[in-house]
């Protein structure tokens, strides 16, 4: 008899969709309030300049010379909402997260996502989809990788991208020898809801040291 296939946990995976969302809409209400005072100023400013009715000028030193005037200049992004979106991509990917029982038993510890075909990954080890960007964590610090993972993925889903590759590395060069981002990239990928399923790459794509990601389709640009 075969080895039944490991159970999915589908409440670590909804506490984490949830709290994600959570982060999203406090985000995007900061943004709404700050579009309503920025339009409360422009009001205000209006206001004062019909009240203040027309002006006329002052004649500079030969009668037509006026002062220049400095061009606005765009709204700079708040800076706090800068980190909040850091914080938010970094807290997304976990080192605590149990991926063991979302991969799949082979001997490269694939993933796909429930309910896909098996032919997806045989697609995706055979090389169906064109690799359209990559990103090389190898000789990124745990934190460095995670981070710069998270904003590769990021870009890639506003991009519209389908097919990506994530160097990883063998690890040959790490402490005992052991692949420790190796394992870890495969815990970040499990956990974002974009990525469809990942194995392992072709020979001549990175073979053990990187994998190749399928993304949801569709993803907006």
């Amino acid at each position: 008899m075969g080895k039944k296939p490991p159970r999915l946990d589908l409440a670590g995976l909804a506490h984490l969709r949830n709290r994600l969302q959570d982060q999203a809409k406090a985000q995007a209400e900061e943004r709404l309030l700050a579009e309503q005072r920025r339009r409360e100023q422009a009001a205000e400013a209006q206001i004062f300049r019909r009240s203040v009715g027309d002006i006329t000028p002052l004649p500079g030193k030969h009668g037509d010379e006026r002062a220049p005037l400095e061009r606005p200049r765009p709204e700079p992004l708040p800076r706090h909402t800068r980190q909040d979106e850091a914080a938010v991509l970094q807290e997304s990917l976990s080192d605590e997260f149990d991926a063991d029982t979302l991969l799949e038993t082979d001997e490269t510890l694939s993933f796909r996502r429930p309910g896909l075909s098996t032919t997806v990954v045989q697609r995706l080890r055979r090389g169906h989809w064109v690799i359209q960007a990559q990103i090389d964590l190898h000789g990124l610090r745990r934190d460095e990788a995670r981070e710069a993972l998270a904003q590769f993925l990021h870009q890639a889903v506003k991009r519209g991208l389908r097919c990506v590759r994530v160097i990883h590395g063998k690890g040959l060069g790490s402490v005992n020898r052991e692949p420790v981002l190796k394992h870890k990239v495969r815990i970040w990928l499990a956990q974002k809801n974009e990525v469809m399923a990942f194995c392992q790459a072709r020979a001549q794509d990175g073979g053990s040291g990187a994998l190749v990601v399928l993304l949801q389709a569709g993803s907006p640009r």
